[in-house]
């Protein structure tokens, strides 16, 4: 494994059997076991401040920005993809084009297990994701989603 372009605050606690590379994680940050969490050099992946991630998570960075903001919470077995499948074939492609976006994940959010976070998702602050949901589409701030594909459920505020 090659270990490039890191940076990280202080009282930041990464289990050893997580796999990081080109991100930026902020102060206070927790994560916990097995998860592999990585940005490219085009564009490094940002974890801020008091945030925690759970075991088993996938956050994949490399095709387009990914942001998680501060205070948010992310349980186990959660998946965020920048691209939706870098490694199809070129004849699989023609009937599904890969999709590359940026995700941002706003402060104070809550992500629950085993959700899925798709490419281009802008997630407002306060927003909580449903166990076991597909987040496809952009929710506001105070927003409470669920579902396969996510629906707005109620709003907080």
């Amino acid at each position: 494994m090659i270990i490039n372009n890191i940076e990280i605050g202080k009282n930041v606690d990464i289990d050893i059997s997580t796999s990081i590379n080109n991100i930026k994680i902020y102060d206070n940050v927790k994560i916990s076991k097995n998860c592999s969490i990585f940005g490219s050099e085009d564009n490094t992946l940002e974890i801020h401040s008091n945030t925690y991630i759970g075991m088993n998570c996938f956050i994949n960075g490399y095709s387009n920005k990914v942001i998680i903001m501060n205070n948010v919470s992310i349980a186990q077995n959660v998946c965020i993809m920048s691209d939706s499948g870098p490694n199809a074939s070129e004849l699989m492609q023609n009937f599904y084009p890969i999709e590359k976006a940026s995700i941002y994940i706003g402060e104070h959010s809550w992500l629950g297990v085993n959700s899925v976070i798709l490419p281009g998702v802008t997630l407002g602050k306060f927003c909580v994701v449903a166990a076991n949901s597909l987040v496809k589409d952009s929710f506001d701030d105070y927003s409470v989603v669920a579902g396969n594909p996510a629906k707005l459920i109620k709003k907080l505020k």
